[in-house]
């Protein structure tokens, strides 16, 4: 059960979007922008940070959707819930681990992010840019997460495993043409 009567009772991130489209819009472009635009840094390894991240902060919507998307690119599937049980024994490639210690850090204490996280990152390989983009992906995930927490939306089993595949296929655009319907309906009613 979701906090808002407006939201059916099985919302997900279509429904809440749909609050404000236009909002929502910007929301599933900036999705597509940070997730799909592969650098050194992949969708698959984005969507692990996404279902880590989701994971660290106990966000069961985006963790399950996120995680049925990394297994969909091919990410083990006992791996995301290894790496939330102990990173530093998670049979993760050594490049992720500090990149996933860095999502790990700037999730729980960003304050405390100091430059040798970053260093660690850089040594391990990865750029600025991937760097970049991790902490676009990590950020977005945190807002994400407070995003469905606020509105009281959980999903479930089998909205994952649809949401994940669907994502993994499909990307984030598909999002678009649900919040143009909505954006129209809310022209609709404002205009009478």
């Amino acid at each position: 059960m979701t906090f808002f009567a407006s939201l059916p009772h099985d919302a997900g991130v279509r429904h809440i979007l749909g609050l404000n489209p236009r909002a929502g819009r910007a929301l599933i472009e900036f999705h597509t922008a940070v997730l799909r635009q592969d650098t050194a840094l992949a969708a698959p390894h984005k969507e692990l940070l996404a279902a880590y991240v989701s994971g660290v902060n106990a966000c069961a919507y985006c963790h399950g959707v996120h995680r049925q998307t990394a297994l969909a690119f091919g990410i083990e599937e006992t791996l995301i819930e290894r790496l939330l049980d102990d990173l530093e024994s998670a049979p993760v490639e050594p490049k992720l681990r500090p990149l996933l210690a860095y999502a790990r850090k700037l999730t729980l204490a960003p304050s405390k992010m100091v430059a040798a996280d970053a260093q660690a990152v850089f040594e391990a390989g990865w750029t600025e840019r991937d760097l970049h983009d991790a902490v676009l992906t990590i950020g977005l995930f945190n807002l994400m997460n407070r995003l469905l927490e606020g509105h009281g939306v959980k999903g479930q089993d089998h909205l994952y495993k649809d949401r994940g595949a669907a994502l993994a296929r499909d990307g984030y655009a598909p999002l678009l043409a649900h919040l143009s319907a909505a954006g129209e309906a809310d022209s609709a009613s404002q205009a009478q």
